[in-house]
Parts: C-alpha cells; structure tokens; sequence
C-alpha cells in the first residue's frame, strides 16, 4: 500500500463521521473536531502525495508552512492588538472589550517571554512554562475546531418551512433604546419572516428578552417596537419578556412555542459570533430549530468570537480542567 493512501483514507473515514453525526444534528460541537481532523490528514496525505513525486517539492511545501505559521501567528497577535484598541475607543473600557487586546498582548510576547525563562534556566520557572505552554496548546486546538466549525455551521441554510422565528434579546441604550446589535438581529429576523411567509408559510416571530435592572422596559417588548416601526405586522409578533440569559431565551420561549404548535419548527438568531454557542444552548434546551447570524462590526466579532469560546470552554469545565490538569502533572512528573 502506498504510504500517501493512509492519510486519505483516515481523512475519508472522518469525512464520514462528520456527515453522519451532521445530519444526525448539526448543533454537536464534536463535528468540529470531526471536521479538523479530516482536513489535518488531507493536508498530511497531500504532503505524502507530493513527496512520493518529489521530494524536493515536499520539503519546500513543509518548509513553507514552518515558516507562514509562525508568522501567521504573529500578524495575528499584531492584528489583535490593534482590534482591541479600536474596541476600548469604541465600546468603552470594559472587561469583555479587553480580550481581544489581552490575546493579542499574549501572542506577541510569548517568544520573548520564553527567550527570557531559557535564559534564566531556573527550573521551577520552567516547568511554570512547560505547563503553560501545552495548556496553551491543548486551549489553541480547542479554538481552532470551535472557530472552524463555527464558520461552517453559520454559513449553512436550512430549507425547510418554519412556524416561528424567534430573536434572542440583548440590553438596550438608554434604559429603552434598541441598539445597533441588537437592531442588526431584528433586521435579519424581518428578512427571514418575509421569506417564509414569500414561500407561502404563515410564522410568528418572537422577540425575547427581559427587562434587566436599568432598563425601562422588557427588551421584547422593545425590540417588538422596532419591528413594527420598519412594517413587521404586530399580529404577528409573540413577546417572552421574563428571560435574562440566552438560556432563559431558548427555554422560556420553547414554552410559548410549545403552547402554540406541539411539533413545531423554528429558526433562531443573533449575532454572527453568537451562532455556534446559541446552537449548542438550543441542541441541551430540545428547541427544534437551527441558527442563524446577523453581520456584527469587523471590529466587534474577534472579542465577541473569544467571549463565546470562553463560555463554552467553561461549559465543560469539568473535561477541560481535567485535562489541563493531567497536562499539568505530567509536566512537573518530567521535571522530577
């Protein structure tokens, strides 16, 4: 057997398992993983290939990506930084407004840092580093398969017919003000309301989003003005004004749906880089329906985009601190 047949076949036999737990539901985080692992040993079979052709080709190519990735990670690092400053100008100083700047900050200086901890060949400090870096390492791949999937799952359309449309809230200016965000959520919430009812269906769009503490009204009810301000029928609009968390979102508005039609069908949305995480929530909630994302600002969506694997990172705190922690261990054992 040719050596370069290995990879592709292994790469084929992901390829199925992607498509089959995709059909099966395609609001599994684990397709991600399906889907890095296909194309890692594509890209490997196809290394293969053109070695068996020529080799001097092959060390070119592998030559190629030794060099582009790192400086790839670097022009990332530059390039969050700069994002995270226009967000601290634009957004204001916030916690969550710091993480594209703090990622930045950390991709740029992890060369230097580690340059420094060589030099000082102080043991403890470097098994502090080793730790660090195969968390890092472990927390990386996680965001690749997160982020690759996430692309994927935003950019597919489910075709058929829906009974609701249902838009997850977000806070407002003001106390009452529907904002920029928030307004892009409903606007892509109109579109696909007429496109339903174009293709002869009849849905309910539901807004939903509670009243928080320094608002002066329930956001649904809000965001259920501003769709009637751009023409949306006010028959038509369903409100679910108790819900503070994207949670509360899915579940308290699954109960109105449920209310409605038992078998019902729906399609969800938000924003763009809340897409995948939303589809998850809705998957552990049994909200029969699918995603769908509303363009964020460019500058926006890389903080948001690390917020989002963040929470889900911490959804399965249990699995991830686990394993950090045996990379943890196994570093200190090889120091011993």
């Amino acid at each position: 057997m040719r050596p370069w047949l290995i990879p592709f076949a292994v790469a084929a036999l992901f390829v199925v398992v992607f498509l089959i737990s995709f059909l099966r539901d395609r609001r599994k985080l684990r397709n991600g993983f399906y889907l890095f692992f296909a194309l890692f040993f594509f890209a490997l079979g196809t290394l293969f290939l053109v070695a068996s052709i020529s080799e001097r080709a092959a060390t070119v190519l592998l030559s190629a990506v030794v060099v582009l990735v790192p400086l790839s990670v670097l022009a990332l690092g530059v390039f969050l930084i700069g994002n995270g400053v226009t967000m601290l100008r634009r957004e204001g100083r916030r916690p969550a407004n710091l993480l594209s700047l703090l990622a930045g900050t950390g991709i740029v200086a992890f060369v230097p840092v580690h340059a420094l901890i060589g030099q000082l060949d102080w043991t403890p400090l470097t098994v502090a580093a080793s730790t660090v870096n195969g968390v890092l390492g472990y927390a990386s791949f996680l965001f690749v398969c997160f982020l690759l999937y996430a692309v994927v799952y935003g950019r597919i359309r489910s075709r058929r017919g829906v009974d609701f449309v249902l838009v997850l809230g977000a806070g407002l200016l003001d106390g009452h003000r529907v904002p920029p965000l928030l307004a892009g959520r409903l606007d892509r919430a109109h579109r696909v309301f007429q496109a339903e009812r174009a293709g002869g269906g009849d849905p309910v769009l539901v807004t939903s989003g509670g009243r928080g503490p320094d608002e002066d009204l329930p956001e649904a009810r809000a965001m259920a003005e501003h769709l009637v301000a751009q023409g949306m029928p006010a028959d038509r609009i369903l409100l679910e004004d108790r819900s503070r968390t994207t949670w509360e979102n899915l579940t308290f508005s699954d109960a109105l749906m449920r209310e409605r039609r038992a078998g019902y069908r729906c399609v969800i949305v938000t924003n763009n880089f809340h897409v995948l995480r939303a589809a998850l929530l809705a998957r552990k909630a049994k909200v029969n329906g699918q995603v769908v994302g509303a363009p964020t600002a460019w500058y926006f969506w890389p903080s948001a985009t690390i917020r989002e694997f963040v929470a889900v990172f911490l959804a399965h705190r249990g699995l991830n601190f686990t394993l950090c922690g045996l990379i943890a261990a196994s570093q200190v054992s090889q120091a011993l």
